[in-house]
């Protein structure tokens, strides 16, 4: 995983401040990657791309009752195309 996402692991069990106004959003898993959970149960965070002009494809999926205490997080580079299970 890279710095930049352990960055935004370590933002998400803080509680933020995070950078882009996205960040902490509801992730509606549309795709259907991620194992079936309740609306809302997944909150999704950007994770910085160097050089990006915009947010990016890189994203940490996180969900659970509480935001700073993540059940499951993932990690995406290509924008929710596949998913890697990582530590909360």
């Amino acid at each position: 995983m890279p710095v930049e996402a352990q960055r935004t692991a370590e933002l998400i069990r803080s509680g933020g401040p995070f950078p882009y106004t996205k960040d902490g959003t509801v992730f509606f898993n549309r795709e259907r990657l991620l194992p079936p959970q309740r609306r809302g149960w997944y909150r999704e965070y950007t994770v910085k791309t160097p050089r990006a002009k915009n947010r990016g494809a890189r994203r940490i999926v996180c969900g659970g009752a509480r935001p700073t205490e993540p059940e499951a997080c993932y990690y995406t580079a290509d924008h929710y195309a596949s998913f890697t299970r990582i530590a909360p």
